[in-house]
């Protein structure tokens, strides 16, 4: 598998305990919770601009942000990323569960 978050997540963490001068990621830790959480909302809008403009280069480069941002977040709040991926597959796990959607009438 990938390691790919995980190493990610690993030098988020040693910034956030390790700070060094001139770290884009020091910088979001020392401004603390709200600034971190204003940049995974800047950077969830620019996805959904990204999608919607339909340019796979500039989709792909909005969504690694957004999940470096994500991950900054959890280190701030003390989610770990493994937490996040153990979720992560225990919901695949479910995949394949199919629900019986309602029908719903939209004109009422």
């Amino acid at each position: 598998m990938n390691n790919t978050l995980e190493n990610l997540y690993a030098v988020v963490m040693d910034r956030k305990k390790n700070p060094q001068e001139g770290s884009y990621t020091c910088y979001l830790f020392d401004k603390g919770l709200d600034k971190i959480l204003k940049k995974v909302g800047e950077e969830s809008a620019e996805t959904i601009i990204a999608a919607k403009n339909d340019n796979q280069e500039d989709l792909c480069g909005e969504v690694c942000d957004l999940i470096y941002h994500l991950m900054v977040m959890c280190a701030e709040r003390g989610l770990d990323i493994k937490d996040v991926l153990s979720e992560l597959d225990r919901r695949a796990e479910k995949i394949g569960n199919l629900k019986v959607m309602k029908n719903v009438d939209r004109n009422t």
